[in-house]
């Protein structure tokens, strides 16, 4: 069986699709490269932002589900998405971007080896800057070639994710059995675990902590996370892989920009394992990506239906320039 490659995609919540757009395309100079909405509740909007290409392993993702309330931080969480930027030099870029633009942040820290610079956003989503200086394994993206930041700075795809988990022993036994990481560093009571080539791109960090209350999922928070996988064979080896260890899966799903598989793998712990193909090419051209809303052929039918559902929001860039730092 074909193990996993590295991440695909983060997916959180949002409490509002438009300030979101405004966060990841103004401040942090990543492409909207979808503007869908979630297929199994279609009143919801579902953004991809990216690199220049939409390529697999550098999208964070963002449902605004109507209502939710605010999540609260704690244990038994996906705590902390983070994003690989090319170099040291970069990091010190940032941090004097997010003082400017007043978004609250840690500073420049080292962990496990790497420059990071941690900082959350309007909905106290929490996010981290990692430096690739130095870093070898899955290769990162392309950052997007016309947005407001400068090419030799720019975000290029995702790191490692952070996970919180109160029963460490039972995760540590289900990421290496099951998932097949490999436990690569300890600092304290934070754990490296890697896979595949490794790297940035491959890594999840897991922090012990039986202190904090059990988190509460809502806006501000992670909903899940997706590891790549090469094609729908594997995926099916996996489905088959996970119930061997008595685990539940959702079966395949047909997510039409890739195929998925989901399964909760701790107390409120969702990971997905996702293609790296067909990708978000299929329908929209490379220099309108994100612009219209975009429906997997299954929804189409409903696009009049839809459309009334959930307000408009403009995400034409075509037609504007951002000027670089």
């Amino acid at each position: 069986m074909n193990g996993l490659k590295g991440m695909h995609h983060v997916t959180a919540i949002t409490s509002s699709a438009e300030a979101n757009y405004r966060f990841f395309t103004e401040v942090l100079g990543m492409r909207l490269v979808k503007k869908t909405v979630n297929q199994d509740d279609i009143q919801t909007y579902h953004l991809f932002f990216a690199d220049d290409k939409g390529s697999p392993g550098t999208d964070m993702t963002f449902f605004d589900f109507p209502g939710i309330p605010k999540g609260i931080h704690g244990t038994n969480e996906i705590f902390r998405s983070a994003f690989r930027v090319p170099s040291d030099d970069a990091i010190d870029y940032w941090l004097q971007r997010l003082n400017r633009l007043e978004i609250k942040n840690d500073g420049i820290q080292q962990q496990f080896g790497k420059q990071t610079l941690s900082f959350v956003d309007f909905d106290d989503q929490q996010y981290q800057l990692i430096s690739d200086e130095g870093n070898e394994g899955v290769a990162s993206g392309t950052p997007w070639k016309n947005g407001p930041i400068p090419l030799e700075y720019a975000i290029t795809g995702l790191g490692p994710i952070s996970v919180r988990i109160h029963d460490f022993n039972y995760f540590k036994q289900m990421m290496e059995k099951v998932l097949m990481f490999t436990e690569i560093g300890q600092e304290g009571n934070n754990h490296l675990f890697e896979v595949g080539e490794g790297g940035n791109g491959a890594q999840v960090i897991v922090e012990e902590n039986q202190e904090m209350p059990v988190a509460q999922q809502g806006y501000g928070t992670v909903h899940h996370a997706a590891f790549r996988i090469e094609d729908i064979e594997t995926l099916h080896d996996w489905d088959q892989h996970y119930r061997k260890f008595g685990l539940q899966t959702s079966g395949y799903v047909d997510r039409f920009f890739f195929h998925s598989l989901y399964t909760r793998v701790a107390p409120q712990i969702l990971f997905e394992l996702a293609t790296d193909g067909p990708g978000f090419m299929g329908d929209e051209p490379y220099e309108t990506l994100g612009e219209k809303l975009s429906l997997p052929p299954f929804l189409e039918n409903k696009r009049e239906e839809i459309e009334g559902m959930v307000r408009h929001i403009d995400t034409v860039r075509s037609t504007k320039t951002f000027e670089k730092e």
